[in-house]
């Protein structure tokens, strides 16, 4: 049986001749947060409503808990809480009671269900204030609520920290974060916002124009943005090789033919190149850099960084 919660093969979504995603493919691991990043318009949200059925895929496949998902939605579908934009609350009616239509839909009786989500996300039980008076974070954190309320195994949820001020913003990453540690729920969440993604998810997606440039854990991509050292030479290959036995680090990444990055920054530059010279390698450049994550995004995605 798979390890993932999510998995998507090849998943594309066309509206006419435009490409919305194409031939996505990722991998929601059990008990982890994965974030799955990019700008505005770069297919987020047409891939998270793909995943719920909410949208048809024009091809590909969705597998959720191990299963397709054509043909056991009603099997999977209860099993997770979403925030898909905003969910359609009546502004005549207070949040407790909002909460209360969507409860006896889903078949929740005890209002505990109701009580424990507004304690979640910071919003009164029972309060007065009627929803078309609620600011644009109270808006969110209700929605937020009715994602969590019944209390499910995934959630997925699409931008959840738009329209909140920066304490909000950290209270819901806090709560995020403590429903995968302690509640060992597995979430994905979309975002635009490198910053947030990169102090909550465990796992990262990027995407762009629709398709998946990378996907590996933050941990594994923080490492690709440590300081290094750049050389350009005749053959990396070889170089690499008199790194490992002459200096004794293992510690090198080979991009193509002819660039070298070594992340131990300890070792005597002017020594390495020494070595090269004498094995016949030509230097063209050695140097040191230091990338951020945005750096990084910028150079993949070829444009502008993510906020």
């Amino acid at each position: 049986m798979s390890d993932y919660i999510i998995e998507t093969h090849d998943l594309t979504k066309r509206y006419g001749n435009q490409i919305s995603v194409s031939h996505l493919n990722i991998h929601v691991k059990k008990g982890r947060i994965y974030g799955l990043l990019g700008r505005n318009g770069a297919g987020k949200t047409t891939t998270m409503r793909m995943l719920l059925g909410l949208t048809a895929p024009t091809s590909g496949e969705v597998t959720i808990f191990g299963k397709h998902f054509q043909g056991n939605e009603k099997k999977i579908l209860p099993r997770i809480g979403c925030l898909i934009e905003s969910p359609g609350f009546y502004p005549n009616l207070t949040g407790t009671e909002n909460l209360k239509i969507f409860a006896t839909l889903r078949g929740l009786k005890n209002p505990k269900y109701i009580k424990n989500a507004l304690e979640l996300v910071n919003l009164p039980y029972r309060d007065k204030k009627l929803f078309s008076q609620y600011s644009l974070g109270m808006k969110q954190r209700l929605a937020i609520a009715l994602a969590v309320m019944h209390n499910p195994e995934l959630l997925i949820l699409d931008e959840p920290i738009n329209g909140l001020d920066p304490i909000g913003i950290a209270e819901v990453r806090d709560f995020i974060r403590e429903l995968c540690d302690a509640s060992g729920k597995t979430i994905l969440i979309s975002s635009h916002i490198l910053s947030e993604i990169s102090l909550l998810a465990d796992d990262v997606g990027i995407i762009d124009h629709g398709k998946l440039l990378e996907e590996e854990s933050l941990k594994e991509l923080e490492a690709k943005n440590a300081k290094f050292i750049h050389f350009c030479v005749s053959d990396a290959q070889k170089a690499a090789q008199i790194i490992t036995t002459t200096f004794s680090s293992k510690d090198i990444r080979l991009a193509d033919a002819n660039n070298l990055y070594l992340y131990n920054t300890t070792l005597p530059v002017a020594k390495i190149n020494r070595s090269f010279i004498e094995a016949g390698i030509d230097i063209q450049e050695a140097h040191l850099c230091e990338d951020t994550l945005e750096d990084y995004f910028k150079k993949i995605t070829g444009g502008e960084g993510i906020a």
